[in-house]
């Protein structure tokens, strides 16, 4: 960390967040509501999942550790963006925006894992449900987790290392509500062309490399199922379908976060709120309104609470 000490600027100031007073109170609202709804969500699926025996399942592990990816994402941004709102000022120190720049690219590469994992399961079970216990056991589902983690933690540190040797003098302001690599190096007091084909080739490939890979993935299960079922393609469409969503709701924002060299500041806020507050609050309703087994878990749990309050 002695790059970080031998930079001048201290701490960053985020114009985003320097808005009429109405304004903010709108933020603070919309924040607010999104953030609960994320946690209340996303913890109510990680409830069901460990605690009830009938979704002891590959497929619903995969989905308990997104929920909880989805948690971490939203916790590195949104509770810092609440408080600056309640504050005159939005500032952030330069080690807290560097830690929430590593933070937010460790759980995003652990959600490309765990997305991969997610279709790699609904391959198997679609294409082999013979063998999908035997190949989707619990050592493979531990194996991808793991991956998902390294993988992070890999991604977030190769540009880390990029990044921490950079002459920051300023200036040191960003038109963001977060901290991110791109925003970052445009600050700093040396040319960062290099810098930013590094993130853009970092960041922006690997997500449009993984939103190719999930997308052929989804595409080879839907021309299976129509070979094998004389063209009707409903079924796989209703197992897909949120798998889908997801898919498109997380990468669109990263691709052209990443990929696109300097997005007008209308664009980065717009897909901010969709990656780090929108998606992770509707991945719980997706999975929960298109999936049988969760809906039926709920209704087991509410019963369960019935029959207790009853005795």
């Amino acid at each position: 960390m002695g790059g970080l000490n031998d930079s001048e600027v201290t701490e960053l100031v985020l114009l985003a967040l320097s808005c009429s007073r109405e304004k903010k109170l709108f933020l603070i609202l919309i924040c607010s509501l999104l953030y609960l709804g994320v946690i209340l969500g996303n913890l109510v699926i990680m409830f069901l999942v460990i605690f009830d025996s009938h979704l002891q399942s590959p497929m619903y592990f995969l989905l308990a550790n997104l929920s909880l990816i989805d948690v971490g994402l939203s916790s590195t941004t949104i509770p810092k963006i609440i408080t600056d709102l309640l504050n005159e000022y939005s500032v952030i120190s330069f080690q807290s925006c560097m830690t929430q720049i590593c933070f937010i690219h460790i759980v995003g590469g652990v959600e490309m894992v765990l997305l991969i994992a997610m279709a790699f399961d609904r391959c198997v079970a679609i294409c082999k449900p013979l063998h999908y216990l035997k190949i989707m056991n619990p050592k493979m589902c531990v194996l991808f987790v793991i991956t998902g983690w390294v993988t992070g933690v890999i991604h977030a540190m190769s540009q880390f290392a990029f990044v921490i040797n950079l002459p920051f003098c300023g200036p040191n302001k960003v038109d963001s509500f977060y901290c991110d690599f791109p925003k970052i190096i445009r600050l700093a007091c040396t040319d960062g062309a290099k810098f930013q084909f590094i993130v853009a080739a970092n960041s922006g490939f690997m997500s449009l490399g993984t939103f190719i890979l999930l997308i052929l993935s989804y595409a080879f299960i839907l021309i299976t199922v129509w070979k094998r079922s004389s063209g009707d393609l409903s079924k796989a469409f209703v197992t897909l379908s949120a798998h889908i969503t997801v898919v498109f709701l997380f990468f669109t924002p990263c691709i052209v976060l990443y990929v696109w060299p300097s997005p007008p500041p209308s664009v980065d806020k717009n897909l901010f709120i969709v990656d780090f507050a929108l998606t992770p609050v509707l991945n719980p309703i997706i999975y929960t309104l298109r999936n049988k087994d969760i809906r039926v878990a709920i209704k087991r749990l509410h019963k369960k609470r019935s029959y207790s309050r009853f005795c």
